[in-house]
């Protein structure tokens, strides 16, 4: 049973300049708004991830408590939930979807807030990887909206170093002999499982191999860790959302847009929520020193890494030391 809903947005021109017809948005509530509309939490998803997936930062007594807050998790565009290649239908199915920005993804996610609920304060907005560019979106495009922020595990424009890793997962994949171009007619799996080996060294740390914590997760060697999750780990999603999603973190940028033209320092300085910014200490994708550059030019933010040999993938909720943490965190910021 679907246990999400569906907001119908009808005709949808994109940054590309592309129209994609009949355009869908999947999301999840948790908790009840209440009368004045003050107790919101928008909580987007994150590359390769579901509504579901960010069910881990949700719960009683955590900080993102539904007894006390309406919490919106809206699913990204190229999901397989939302509009993405894997569900929409001619001439804008599979390899010709039209590419999606984070721009795109927060403006219609707004649209969600405040036509479908007519929210016009949000007391947090918060996510990580994709989903923190999308947070520091939040506050640049909607800064008398949004009144806290706390992007974790992400940062406001995605640098070089992570481009060229998103490319190489693309590359990898599109190698298949099924690939076809994006229209193939069944899954090309061994471009899926490849994939997964290009982002395992960079989804955690040195360290975190060295010191072979895989082995907190059931496995015994490295090899069983390789072949039993990271060549699986892509293997449920349609090839094309997982590019769709790649390709939007390539362009991923909060200045790049009509608002800011490309500066992207002023993009920072227009943030004027209150931030709580806090990469994971070892992220090879996302790494502290790039959110403390934009920390510097945010004008009420706050730099917190999370101290983890879990490096990217400390904020994915799999790593119960680093999860309390990152709720700590969110509580404490919470009161503020």
């Amino acid at each position: 049973m679907r246990d999400y809903d569906i907001y119908e947005l009808e005709d949808v021109t994109l940054q590309s300049g592309h129209t994609l017809p009949k355009v869908v948005l999947a999301y999840k509530t948790y908790g009840t708004i209440n009368a004045e509309k003050t107790n919101v939490i928008v909580y987007p998803t994150w590359f390769a991830g579901l509504h579901t997936d960010n069910e881990w930062l949700i719960g009683p007594g955590k900080a993102l408590d539904p007894e006390k807050y309406f919490i919106i998790v809206p699913n990204m565009l190229g999901n397989g939930l939302s509009s993405s290649p894997s569900n929409t239908p001619p001439p804008y199915h599979q390899a010709n979807f039209p590419r999606v920005t984070i721009h795109d993804n927060v403006r219609l996610q707004h649209q969600l807030v405040t036509e479908k609920f007519g929210i016009t304060k949000i007391a947090l907005v918060v996510g990580w990887s994709l989903g923190a560019v999308q947070t520091f979106q939040w506050g640049a495009s909607y800064p008398d909206m949004v009144e806290r922020i706390a992007p974790f595990g992400g940062t406001a424009k995605t640098r070089p170093h992570a481009k060229v890793v998103f490319e190489g997962m693309i590359a990898a994949l599109q190698a298949d002999a099924s690939w076809n171009n994006g229209f193939y007619t069944r899954q090309p799996t061994a471009g899926l499982s490849a994939m997964g080996r290009v982002y395992a060294p960079w989804g955690f740390s040195q360290a975190f191999y060295s010191e072979k914590l895989y082995q907190q997760e059931g496995y015994s060697n490295l090899d069983d860790y390789l072949v039993d999750y990271w060549d699986q780990v892509f293997l449920t999603f349609d090839a094309n959302d997982l590019i769709t999603m790649l390709n939007t973190g390539i362009t991923s940028d909060i200045s790049a847009n009509p608002m800011y033209g490309g500066d992207f320092e002023l993009a920072l300085s227009k943030i004027t929520a209150r931030a709580l910014v806090m990469p994971g200490s070892t992220d090879l994708f996302f790494p502290p020193q790039d959110n403390h550059y934009e920390v510097q030019h945010m004008p009420c933010a706050l730099f917190h890494p999370i101290e983890s040999k879990w490096g990217h993938c400390a904020g994915i909720g799999q790593h119960e030391p680093d999860s309390k943490s990152i709720d700590k965190k969110l509580k404490n910021f919470l009161l503020v």
